[in-house]
């Protein structure tokens, strides 16, 4: 008797689902760290190109800060503009005679870079969408350009890009796929090992799609809550002063 189509799925689970444990974690590893670096390079990139001189700033610094802008818009222009798949080829061979690093090492630097470059822009979006009237404040107090983008522009602008920030990470677990053309052992490169050795591409495929679909609703369900949490009203009230369900109560006991 043919197989049915699910029963072809439990089969290759069932066989082979040490090689797509792997492939997820390979796939998150790469993911994950890869985010967090590009999110830091995004600080770093956005939040100098957001800075204003002060009219009275020496000419070396007018002159070092309009040279930061150049040449980072001529890397934000260069890894928005490219594909991944060839910046990935391109700098690791380009690289490899140079630093002779490892697969896994050049796919978490190639989607740093790459992520670096859209998070820039994110993170300078959410520093414009802070008052201006807060880094006046600031500055009155007697802060510096510096101190005031980091203890008070900053916490906010990460605060407002969150959204945006958290699909990046989505974004960032589908396209590693592309990573695959180094060989490390993600998800996608799994797969195709798979279909390739069992002849199932529709089925070996459909898995992985059901696994990439899994990653990312488990991802966007956990950015949903910790973006609830961030955006919790607070106060210094007690809760039941502060709730409308308990009005009542919270107004009969200030008349005791």
């Amino acid at each position: 008797m043919e197989k049915t189509f699910f029963q072809i799925i439990f089969e290759i689970l069932e066989e082979y689902w040490p090689s797509l444990l792997l492939g997820v974690r390979t796939t998150l590893i790469v993911s994950l760290l890869g985010t967090f670096f590009g999110l830091l390079l995004g600080l770093l990139v956005g939040g100098i190109r957001a800075i204003r001189l002060d009219p009275n700033a020496s000419k070396s610094s007018k002159v070092i800060k309009k040279l930061f802008d150049i040449l980072s818009s001529i890397y934000i222009t260069v890894f928005r503009g490219t594909p991944m798949m060839v910046q990935a080829v391109f700098l690791y061979y380009a690289l490899l005679n140079i630093v002779h690093w490892d697969k896994m090492v050049a796919a978490i630097f190639v989607i740093s870079i790459n992520t670096g470059a859209y998070m820039s822009e994110i993170i300078r979006a959410g520093i414009q969408a802070v008052d201006i009237g807060q880094t006046e404040a600031a500055r009155s107090l007697g802060m510096s350009n510096a101190q005031t983008m980091q203890h008070v522009i900053l916490p906010q602008a990460i605060r407002n890009a969150f959204p945006a920030i958290g699909n990046e990470l989505i974004v960032n677990i589908k396209d590693s796929s592309v990573l695959m053309i180094l060989s490390i052992t993600e998800l996608m490169f799994q797969a195709k090992s798979i279909a390739g050795t069992t002849y199932r591409y529709t089925e070996t495929y459909f898995i992985e799609a059901a696994i990439y679909l899994l990653l990312t609703s488990i991802a966007a369900l956990i950015l949903n809550t910790i973006e609830k949490k961030l955006y919790q009203q607070k106060t210094s009230l007690p809760q039941s002063d502060t709730d409308p369900h308990n009005m009542k109560f919270a107004t009969d006991r200030r008349n005791v």
